[in-house]
């Protein structure tokens, strides 16, 4: 696929391109689903393409197809070169100020013990049919849903920097979830081995199987749980849980193209505008938040991204003020970069590559704090763990957010479960209220493998990591 990419490039190049890149990707995806006793699906598909993109005159164009002979890779490039002259009459006057890159002549590819594609599927299926067994086998449970999934995804990038890279990313992740009812409805509790650029080794680490006698009793036990109180109160947010509200309060917020109203007309823009960099206090001196797209077995530690950058780590809060965005090549210079943070990614070959969300995470607590503790230093509050329903606004500020799984905390005491907890607050003030973070021993990444972005619209997958952490008083209850 490497001298196909080369194909096309020479095609676009010398035509008066500023720019040209070409991405051949061949994505294989497994997925094994399970309901109670049975088998209830199994998809193995395969999708190989190539897509063009050539910046003429100020505009971009783009193409591509999933024939991969040389005849259709040509056209293609002069489809994209067509297009581009189309969109020249749409272009902003001030064009696209393109980001300089060096050329990068490298491979890389996702460390593994145990290629997931190699292993039966009887076994993956007997894993899953043996979880279901646990979970229904606890008196109140009705129904058990489980899955795995495995992708791999080979890409070749070219570009006419002189870049010539390729990549290969492995991604691992299983879930189940069980249902508990009773003749006032139902409730369900759900475990996972969360998504990861890793082999089967992850979902044999995970104690998905271990757990399941327990997830299963949560389950029940919310059928029967106090209902949320209404006010104001402490909360301890465990890294499950936090990952989806720093997803949607901070990773959103901080896309450059949302931030440069490029994503206004559907995906909605940000209250963290470029003129507040460098004096946003965005939250307590405790929030830090650094992305990182070397982490291992994050779901964007990926090599590169579609702009041909290096995955990088930098800051986009310290201390509670916005320091940084995350970029890509046409946006950094709003706000006086040199070089893009390599923020930019497609979900497939057919796919226009735009920003996507980092892996990143909020910095551990520098003193001594185990969950227990935090625990016992909390007076009136709610320990949430797992992610659940959220909404949150065009601008990023005002949301509310639920979870999985929901207990009472008094006097520094787990007093019994909740149920149907949700909290409101707008981000600063949220942000503003973290007043403890546990060490770097309980900091963990959680999988995000569903995010949408763009028009047409794009899945894009990324981690966020976290230890359990608390929020002072807070607004819950009050959603119907």
């Amino acid at each position: 696929m490497k001298d196909i990419c080369l194909d096309a490039i020479a095609a676009a190049h010398g035509r008066g391109v500023t720019y040209a890149d070409a991405r051949a990707v061949c994505i294989r995806t497994q997925g094994l689903h399970t309901e109670d006793e049975r088998v209830s699906s199994l998809a193995d598909t395969e999708s190989v393409g190539i897509g063009i993109r050539v910046l003429l005159d100020g505009a971009w164009g783009f193409a591509a197809t999933s024939d991969l002979s040389r005849e259709a890779v040509t056209a293609t490039a002069r489809q994209a070169l067509a297009i581009a002259g189309a969109n020249r009459a749409l272009r902003r006057p001030e064009g696209v100020a393109w980001c300089p890159e060096p050329a990068h002549r490298e491979v890389f590819r996702t460390p593994m013990a145990t290629d997931p594609f190699t292993v039966p599927l009887e076994t993956k299926l007997d894993l899953l049919l043996r979880v279901n067994g646990a979970v229904l086998a606890v008196g109140g449970v009705r129904k058990c849903h489980s899955h795995m999934q495995f992708e791999r995804r080979h890409r070749f990038l070219a570009n006419t920097d002189g870049s010539v890279i390729e990549t290969e990313t492995v991604t691992s992740t299983a879930r189940y979830t069980a249902t508990a009812v009773n003749e006032e409805g139902a409730k369900t509790r759900t475990f996972e081995a969360t998504g990861a650029t890793r082999g089967y080794e992850h979902i044999e680490g995970t104690p998905l199987l271990e757990e399941a006698p327990r997830v299963g009793a949560e389950a029940v036990e919310q059928l029967s749980a106090k209902p949320c109180p209404v006010g104001e109160m402490d909360l301890i947010l465990n890294p499950s849980h936090l990952a989806l509200t720093m997803h949607e309060s901070i990773g959103h917020a901080t896309e450059l193209d949302r931030v440069l109203g490029m994503e206004e007309s559907l995906a909605g823009s940000s209250f963290a505008t470029i003129d507040q960099l460098g004096s946003l206090v965005y939250g307590s001196p405790l929030m830090t938040i650094t992305c990182d797209n070397t982490l291992p077995g994050g779901l964007a530690t990926l090599g590169f991204d579609d702009d041909g950058v290096p995955g990088q780590r930098w800051d986009l809060i310290r201390s509670g003020i916005l320091v940084d965005y995350q970029t890509d090549r046409e946006t950094c210079r709003a706000i006086g970069a040199s070089r893009s943070h390599g923020s930019c990614r497609a979900d497939s070959w057919a796919s226009v590559p735009i920003i996507r969300q980092s892996n990143f995470g909020l910095a551990p607590g520098s003193v001594s704090l185990t969950p227990d503790e935090l625990v016992a230093d909390t007076e009136r509050g709610i320990l949430i763990d797992g992610m659940g329903s959220f909404s949150i606004d065009q601008k990023r500020q005002n949301f509310q957010f639920g979870g999985d799984c929901f207990w009472e905390i008094r006097n520094g005491r787990i007093a019994g479960m909740l149920k149907d907890v949700t909290y409101q607050a707008l981000t600063t003030r949220f942000w503003g209220a973290l007043d403890a973070v546990c060490d770097k021993r309980f900091w963990q990444s959680v999988g995000v493998m569903n995010c949408g972005k763009g028009d047409p619209g794009q899945t894009a997958r990324m981690s966020h990591s976290s230890a359990p952490c608390r929020f002072r008083g807070i607004r819950v209850g009050g959603a119907r």
